[in-house]
């Protein structure tokens, strides 16, 4: 099954609130996860088969009592081994159809709830930057983490249960209107008020699973963030501010667990108070009967039994739908973030472009972050194939925005970017990201080796081709000073590299995926001057041959680029050669001296 092709969203089940309601959730859980509902019918027969042990239980109760040990002769050995052993093989068919059906959950539960969490976490990467970047990454994780494992334990062993349960009161309800319609009516007169109450109930249980829910994904984003900003916390000495943010989501998720739990504990000890009055009621109103003759004593011992198989499953009831809205709160975290419109979608029939020299077109592009003012106006802008374009201006000028939609991490409000003349909408992503790759001022590794993370835009590469590679850019005698080579281990994030020597593996990344347009987001700001030297070597064989457009943060950018473009206030103030630029006295003048200031300061 194509995850990418199912339908994600369906407004129809949406619950006048604006938020799906527990059937409509479970509804849309089955419809996310179909393997859920794979063999349910075989799974329900198997549950009520299950149950035979215990039904047939009280009916032997009352046999050997009427027929075998109140026998008119005396004791009847042979009747009551006859029943006992009808009841042995009544015990071992429910224990091995209950194994069934635990194996049959199990396996379909796990199977149903990796499509789920695999749609949802490719939905995740298919949502647009902005859209990510409103969420914290630990509550984001505890999307496809912590909330799906809820759903997991509800379905193997609540799902199962309430089969069961639903099963044992269904006949357990059957054979005491067969024993005694009066009591029969009696036990559903003690227990209709506690089903009204726990309906209503189960509103308020679910709200409270619903912040649990929240605040186990503000627990992880804190302690997340916490973990991958380490190294600054130490350096600004902030442990105890750290501490103290951890320790108040703790404990705010430890507040609305007790919460939850205190709700929940009520239903179950509701149940648990109505089950004893109702069996206490029952054997006040059967041994009036039984003094009357209307049943006999081994019909009101079987009807007490009938009674506790009744009576167990309603009360586990409502701890398994208690244990539901857990796994519900769960389900809508994550089917809200799945119902999360990708604001980037890849065309259903997207245009694949050849291979070839790109031309580059910004028409009347404009752009606003949602609920601010714009940061783009009216950008128009043509860049030729194979030139190395600089663009630089102030921090906060648009430059960096300016890169994400030509790269379609963002899609423009107003306008269109264009390669080759063709609208970047229209563009199939598979295509966009093989001609066209972004090296971000920060290049992000991977926990691998040298060798897997330069050949991650190209994983059939072989050792040979990543080695070459590294060679062209003049990056061989680094990779000889590394103490194992391509099979370094660079660690987390690639902590093992120093910042610019993780800048020169990014670009030996785009350098081996040979894209026609290659974009450089200040790719070389965060590097000391030793390295930037070999940096610049590895950009200057990089951008060879091949369209480039470098967002220039350091003065060497702009001066070896073809051309210079200015962008002052989201707007295209100034362009041309950077000598030219430097003597017109604008913008690029002011810039240029502020940079030139910089260097004499070291």
């Amino acid at each position: 099954m194509s995850l990418r092709s199912a339908p994600l969203v369906d407004h129809g089940w949406i619950a006048s609130g604006g938020e799906l309601s527990t059937w409509q959730t479970l509804r849309r859980g089955l419809v996310l996860s179909p393997e859920l509902r794979v063999g349910i019918g075989v799974t329900i027969l198997l549950a009520v088969l299950s149950t035979v042990g215990r039904i047939l239980i009280p009916f032997v109760v009352q046999r050997t009592t009427d027929d075998g040990i109140l026998a008119a002769g005396g004791p009847d050995v042979d009747v009551v081994t006859r029943w006992v052993g009808l009841a042995l093989v009544g015990v071992v068919v429910t224990a091995f159809s209950a194994y069934l059906v635990n194996i049959r959950l199990y396996t379909a539960s796990e199977s149903g709830l990796a499509t789920l969490r695999v749609s949802a976490f490719r939905h995740i990467h298919d949502l647009a930057v902005l859209t990510q970047n409103s969420e914290r990454r630990g509550s984001l994780v505890s999307r496809v983490t912590s909330d799906v494992d809820t759903i997991s334990t509800f379905v193997q062993f609540g799902g199962l249960m309430l089969l069961i349960n639903l099963a044992q009161i269904s006949l357990a309800t059957v054979l005491m209107f067969v024993y005694s319609p009066l009591l029969a009516l009696v036990v559903w007169a003690c227990f209709v008020p506690l089903f009204v109450i726990i309906q209503r109930f189960q509103g308020i249980v679910g709200r409270a699973y619903t912040r649990v829910r929240e605040r186990v994904g503000d627990m992880l984003a804190a302690i997340s963030e916490a973990v991958v900003g380490a190294q600054a916390i130490r350096a600004y000495a902030v442990e105890d501010r750290t501490a103290e943010r951890i320790d108040a989501a703790v404990e705010a998720h430890r507040r609305a667990a007790i919460g939850a739990q205190a709700r929940s504990v009520l239903a179950f000890t509701s149940g648990q108070l109505v089950a004893g009055l109702t069996t206490a009621v029952v054997l006040v109103v059967g041994t009036v009967l039984a003094v009357r003759g209307s049943i006999t004593l081994g019909e009101l011992l079987a009807f007490l039994f009938l009674v506790n198989l009744f009576t167990q499953p309603v009360q586990q009831a409502t701890e398994i739908l208690n244990e539901m809205q857990n796994a519900v709160a769960g389900w809508r975290r994550v089917i809200g973030i799945i119902d999360t419109p990708a604001d980037v979608a890849d065309p259903a029939d997207g245009v694949t472009l050849p291979r070839g020299p790109i031309r580059v077109a910004f028409d009347g592009v404009g752009f606003a972050y949602p609920g601010g003012d714009p940061v783009l106006h009216e950008i128009d802008l043509d860049i030729g194939p194979r030139s190395r374009v600089a663009i630089v201006g102030e921090t906060g000028s648009g430059k960096s925005t300016l890169a994400k939609l030509l790269t379609r991490l963002m899609d423009p409000s107003r306008g269109r970017v264009l390669i080759d003349g063709t609208d970047l909408r229209r563009v199939s992503f598979a295509s966009l990201r093989q001609r066209v790759v972004l090296v971000p001022q920060e290049g992000f590794l991977f926990d691998a080796t040298l060798l897997e993370n330069v050949r991650f835009g190209r994983p059939e590469s072989t050792a040979d081709e990543v080695r070459l590679t590294l060679t062209e850019l003049g990056l061989d005698a680094w990779l000889a000073g590394l103490p194992q080579g391509l099979h370094t281990e660079v660690g987390q994030r690639g902590e093992s590299l120093s910042a610019g020597e993780r800048q020169l593996v990014a670009l030996a990344r785009a350098y081996l995926a040979d894209p026609d347009l290659l974009v450089l987001d200040e790719a070389t700001s965060a590097v000391d001057p030793s390295t930037e030297v070999r940096l610049q070597r590895a950009l200057d064989s990089l951008t060879r041959g091949r369209t480039s457009i470098a967002i220039a943060h350091r003065l060497s950018t702009a001066e070896a680029a073809d051309e210079v473009i200015v962008v002052d206030a989201g707007r295209i103030v100034e362009r041309g050669h950077h000598s030219e630029l430097v003597r017109r006295g604008g913008v690029y003048t002011r810039l240029h001296a502020s940079w030139v200031a910089q260097q004499q300061a070291r």
